[in-house]
């Protein structure tokens, strides 16, 4: 299922970026083991409440069509299990500190030796180079250091971190651009790389407005709240009962908004004939604006405004916007059966093929839940698994069914 079917990844990764490049890849039909810590695995693990049964909502929804497998790197056996498995793949994806798979003995050109095609990724707080390179980041760190929180949230108001773990989701999405480029090159040569990219990066490339703005003008953009650094109006307006936005970000829109709103009028005011004008007035905009609006409830607006072809919506919560009938549409709400709670919900596959469709086809592994079976795929005998049990090298557990505890072995 899906157009990278066939395509092996080992995944080394934990938390969000790199989990969710290897989300990307098994959505779209590559077989991805996860390899796991032992004894504590991925720290979403232990992420706080809310959990579904025993399982933390946030693993489940990272790590969904992923294959478990548990491996203590730092002994032999599991050091083998890694250098066999990456002899048979196609991808591996790693996000430990910086020099921790060097340590291992584990790095690019330690494992090339014996896989010349291994596309090998490396995600990172700042990236393998430079004078932040052995420094750990986090979203918030990446989000402060690219000039992102210096623009994000109420003009005059303290720097403000956008909502979601935006570098890290970005360094996610990046990775496995990085990887189908570089397997598109393996494909024409036979020749893997290493690919590497940083949530410190990933940042950086949100700010494309506000650094063209920056470089053009020596002046560094501050924050708008909801409005746009380059047109206006292009925010968020309070109706008489509740918030939504509208785009009349150019000037085709600007009068299609105003003649759905009967206020042609505003049309031929100075302030704001042109996108400049109202660029450099907005204060005034936005209150000429927000008087109108406010006289009527938001559905009223947005009736008139998506009649008009206007770009408009309501500002949604979560719940909401997950219910909305095109999220439904879309299949960006799915069900999906975990092997031992039976079905959950999760976001689905937002790339969409038309001959190759991906799709969410299993539910994120238990601790060690495909141990057994992936290491018996990869030539290791009954006895030697057994081994690398007794030594702790590597971890079992095997599901019964959506009622069943969790069984198996752990050394």
């Amino acid at each position: 299922m899906g157009p990278l079917s066939g395509l092996k990844v080992i995944d080394l990764t934990h938390v969000m970026a790199g989990p969710t490049c290897t989300l990307m890849l098994a959505d779209m039909g590559a077989d991805v083991i996860k390899i796991e810590k032992n004894p504590d695995g991925d720290d979403t693990r232990r992420s706080v409440p809310p959990k579904i049964g025993d399982e933390a909502a946030a693993f489940m929804m990272m790590n969904r069509n992923k294959r478990g497998l548990v491996v203590d790197l730092k002994t032999e056996g599991g050091k083998q299990v890694l250098r066999r498995l990456a002899r048979q793949a196609d991808v591996l994806v790693e996000n430990f500190a910086p020099g921790a798979m060097g340590r291992l003995g584990l790095a690019y050109e330690d494992l090339k030796a014996d896989n010349p095609g291994l596309i090998y990724c490396s995600l990172s707080g700042f990236g393998r180079t430079g004078p932040y390179k052995d420094r750990r980041g986090f979203d918030l760190v990446a989000q402060a250091m690219s000039g992102i929180m210096s623009f994000t949230g109420e003009a005059g108001g303290p720097p403000a971190k956008c909502g979601p773990p935006l570098s890290d989701i970005t360094a996610g999405i990046l990775a496995a651009m990085g990887i189908l480029a570089a397997y598109a090159h393996r494909l024409k040569t036979g020749e893997g790389q290493w690919v590497e990219t940083s949530l410190f990066e990933a940042a950086l490339v949100q700010t494309y407005w506000q650094s063209a703005i920056a470089l053009a003008t020596d002046v560094a953009p501050k924050a708008m709240g909801s409005g746009h650094p380059l047109n206006a109006p292009y925010q968020a307006f309070k109706a008489s009962d509740r918030w939504f936005v509208v785009g009349g970000a150019n000037q085709k829109n600007w009068i299609r908004m105003l003649d759905a709103m009967g206020a042609s009028a505003l049309a031929d005011d100075p302030r704001f004939r042109t996108n400049a004008d109202r660029m450099g007035n907005l204060p005034a905009l936005d209150e000429e604006l927000g008087r109108i609006f406010e006289t009527q409830p938001a559905d009223h607006w947005l009736e008139m405004f998506d009649a008009a072809g206007v770009p408009c919506g309501p500002v949604l919560d979560t719940l909401q916007a997950l219910s909305d009938p095109q999220t439904i549409a879309r299949k960006m709400l799915v069900e999906v059966e975990h092997s031992t709670l039976g079905p959950v919900k999760t976001i689905g596959l937002p790339v969409k093929f038309s001959q190759t469709p991906g799709g969410v086809r299993k539910g994120a592994p238990i601790f060690g839940e495909d141990t057994r079976q992936i290491l018996a795929d990869a030539g290791f005998s009954a006895a030697e698994v057994a081994a690398f049990e007794r030594d702790g090298a590597v971890v079992a557990a095997q599901a019964r069914g959506p009622t069943a505890a969790r069984a198996g072995t752990a050394a």
